[in-house]
């Protein structure tokens, strides 16, 4: 009896090692399935559009998978349900089979040896597709996902084709329950501010740009989001030119004035009237004759303080002079708005052109920070990470902490906005010049 179970031994072996094999080919296609699934969804669909413009390999079926989600996953769903259906029926059983007929050869039990080996193979077998077959292959898809998603794409697509009817159900039958339920089954296009910040912020981490960069690239989204009001120089802050005024204050005006262009007016700002170019000025204030000023004026367009900043940079580029007038809606003059204003709104302002040496926010050794009343709120609100309303009135921190208050406030004066607490530490005149911002630790310190 003991020489029939050794020559039957060897003859067991052979099929086991068949059926083993059979096991690892499913998990790996397995691995392969999930690996297209991830890839091609997180691939990047203006990288693969830039690929397929290149004439990629599989590109363009990448792309086309991509923009049919629905019917990729299906296809994906159908090969992983099947390979698990194999697996288990096939591998699974037989190998289990054959585990639980060794452990007996060894001399366990039968009653042991049947549940030590089917668990046995169920445990490696769902060990090996966890791992080979799913957490393997979608790290891999994660680090390249546009390459891969080109390579495995040709083959996910015919796989779509010969199993279609299967795959037209799947997604029917998904899009059905989700017109039930009152939603669409397509994801929401389209990328957030917020997404694109995250992704500059981890360029930036990673040293891909500079943090100069981030911070321009912040500004051009925020640009995006201000109107004319949140860019432009305040009336408070506007040379001008009087045509009232004697002919020597107005060469006072001219040859301390740091500007190319200024506005001109006849008896208050309420009445500007064009602007003059110094440039145009300058031979007669070299030579000494008198000022010819109403002859140089020349008209600039005038915006409404809501446009959008964008719309009036389109408008400053198509002026004769890049130069802009802002009135309210009760048709008062608000302040004036040139290409400079818009750059400062992305990169900052210049030493050259503020009266205010300081920067607008400076952080204290406590951890707290000074910040201008002037200084644009969105801008502060990245800065310290503050919520704002999506709808607001105000455009500075002034106006902020004035909104909160609901009146002009005085030294010393604190509120309390988004978890930080706000004071008021100068004041000039009616104009809130200084505040101070404290996180709630600082507070409580």
């Amino acid at each position: 009896m003991a020489s029939d179970q050794g020559a039957a031994s060897p003859t067991q072996s052979i099929p086991s090692v068949f059926e083993l094999a059979v096991a690892l080919v499913l998990i790996l296609l397995n691995g392969v399935f999930s690996l297209s699934e991830l890839a091609v969804v997180s691939a990047r669909r203006p990288r693969l559009q830039v690929l397929a413009e290149q004439r990629r390999a599989g590109a363009r079926a990448a792309l086309a998978l991509a923009e049919e989600p629905g019917r990729f996953l299906s296809t994906v769903q159908i090969g992983i349900t099947l390979i698990g259906v194999l697996a288990g029926a096939f591998s699974g059983a037989a190998l289990g089979e054959r585990l639980t007929a060794l452990l007996g050869a060894w001399g366990v039990s039968s009653g042991l040896a049947e549940p030590l080996g089917y668990g046995v193979v169920i445990g490696v077998i769902t060990y090996l597709s966890v791992v080979v077959g799913e957490l393997v292959p979608k790290t891999v898809a994660l680090q390249n996902p546009e390459r891969i998603a080109c390579l495995v794409a040709p083959a996910m697509t015919m796989v779509s084709r010969v199993a279609g009817p299967v795959v037209w159900l799947l997604d029917a039958s998904t899009r059905a329950i989700f017109r039930l339920v009152g939603r669409g089954a397509e994801a929401p296009a389209g990328v957030t501010d917020e997404e694109i910040r995250a992704v500059v912020a981890e360029a930036e981490t990673a040293g891909i740009i500079e943090t100069h960069e981030r911070a321009m690239i912040g500004g051009v989204l925020r640009l995006g989001d201000r109107s004319v009001r949140g860019v432009m120089t305040p009336r408070t802050d506007v040379a001008w030119l009087d045509l009232d005024d004697t002919d020597e204050a107005i060469r006072d005006t001219l040859l301390t004035t740091t500007h190319a262009r200024l506005p001109v007016g006849q008896g208050g700002q309420d009445e500007i009237l064009g602007v003059v170019q110094v440039r145009d000025l300058l031979p007669d204030l070299m030579r000494g004759r008198p000022l010819s000023l109403r002859a140089h004026i020349r008209q600039v367009p005038v915006v409404p303080d809501r446009l959008s900043a964008l719309d009036a940079l389109s408008v400053l580029r198509r002026a004769p002079v890049p130069f802009a007038l802002v009135h309210d809606e009760y048709g008062h003059f608000d302040g004036v708005i040139t290409p400079a204003d818009i750059l400062d709104a992305i990169a900052g302002a210049f030493r050259a052109d503020t009266d205010d040496p300081d920067p607008e926010a400076v952080r204290r050794e406590d951890g707290s920070w000074l910040l201008a009343g002037s200084m644009p709120v969105d801008e502060m609100a990245d800065q310290l990470r503050v919520p704002l309303p999506a709808r607001r009135e105000y455009e500075t921190v002034a106006g902020l902490v004035i909104d909160a208050l609901r009146r002009l406030p005085r030294t010393g004066e604190a509120v309390e906005i988004g978890g930080w607490r706000f004071e008021v530490v100068d004041m000039d005149g009616r104009r809130v010049d200084k505040v101070l911002a404290q996180a709630p630790a600082q507070t409580e310190d």
